[in-house]
């Protein structure tokens, strides 16, 4: 489970991002995590997503 406080989803979503998943779909799927949902709530904190790098900024 990932946590709700957006600055601990951040840093957990990056960490497993750059340690355990090869993709974002990949971890939200694991997760089971709705992908825009989560994009949404990071956007709203002010990160975007960066598929190149595979990390929230």
């Amino acid at each position: 489970m990932l946590p709700q406080d957006v600055y601990m989803l951040l840093s957990a979503v990056n960490m497993k991002l750059r340690d355990e998943y090869e993709s974002l779909d990949e971890l939200c799927a694991d997760q089971n995590v709705e992908r825009e949902a989560l994009e949404e709530k990071l956007r709203a904190a002010g990160f975007i997503y960066d598929a190149e790098h595979r990390r929230f900024v």
